[in-house]
């Protein structure tokens, strides 16, 4: 049995490793606050507006994220809804997975619980990573996950990326090196930088960042919408757990008092 399943570990490596995408790349942080409703509410009307017109949502339901987010169901229909669905349905869209796959190779995924299986952090680099690449199919790669067969559908939002070189600061051992007679950094010409080419795009580099910085709070809470919930209800329960202890502990103590 044991060398079925050892048999069996090794047969599925070349696949984890392909599902694994270019981790190597370094992830950016992202701080998620699932309380924050405008970030959330910002990065639904993201994800209707840029990412349903191939990746559908279908384990959430409009009305659940209408109430969830403070929107009102009018504006959700008229705003977040281009499929004519009704509030109460699940947040698909009218593309075919048959047509996906002639479009693209293969059926664009699911995005409900896509930052429980990548993370956000991955998310949020992937996002801010693509670039223009002639030789892809769809003119764009990915620094995060190369060869990805997704165009860069916010290049209108972040303008185009490409790499190029430029003078980096040279860091050894984590703290940046500078020159011990003059004091100016030390720096070198890296060929491997993203750069952003100026005035193709619509939002500053701020901006863009705080603008997939919500989308990937809206991921995070589609992923987990009961999250908070559950941590308060856990909080609840620990508390209850220690007031208990307290008196089942007096109780022992006075049950055993006259054991001894």
């Amino acid at each position: 049995m044991k060398k079925y399943f050892a048999a069996l570990i090794i047969a599925l490596l070349p696949s984890l490793g392909f599902a694994a995408g270019g981790v190597e790349y370094p992830l950016d942080k992202v701080d998620i606050d699932l309380a924050d409703k405008a970030a959330l509410q910002d990065g639904a009307r993201t994800f209707a507006n840029y990412c349903m017109g191939c990746h559908s949502a279908q384990y959430q339901r409009y009305e659940r994220v209408a109430n969830d987010l403070g929107i009102p169901h009018e504006v959700m229909l008229e705003n977040l809804v281009f499929t004519g669905a009704k509030i109460g349905e699940h947040m698909k869209i009218g593309m075919r997975p048959s047509e996906a796959k002639a479009w693209f190779g293969a059926a664009p995924p699911d995005l409900t619980l896509v930052a429980r299986v990548r993370g956000t952090d991955w998310l949020y680099t992937y996002l801010r990573t693509f670039y223009d690449d002639p030789a892809r199919p769809m003119g764009a790669n990915n620094m995060v996950f190369p060869n990805v067969g997704m165009p860069n559908v916010l290049v209108a939002l972040q303008g185009r990326q490409y790499i190029g070189c430029k003078q980096v600061q040279v860091v050894e051992d984590g703290k940046k090196q500078f020159d011990p007679l003059t004091g100016t950094p030390i720096t070198h010409e890296a060929c491997d930088q993203l750069t952003i080419e100026a005035k193709t795009g619509t939002l500053s580099t701020e901006e863009f960042d705080t603008k997939i910085q919500n989308l990937v709070t809206f991921l995070a809470y589609s992923a987990n919408p009961v999250k908070l919930k559950s941590q308060r209800i856990g909080t609840y329960v620990l508390l209850y757990l220690c007031f208990f202890f307290v008196f089942a502990y007096l109780l022992k103590r006075e049950y055993w008092k006259d054991v001894h």
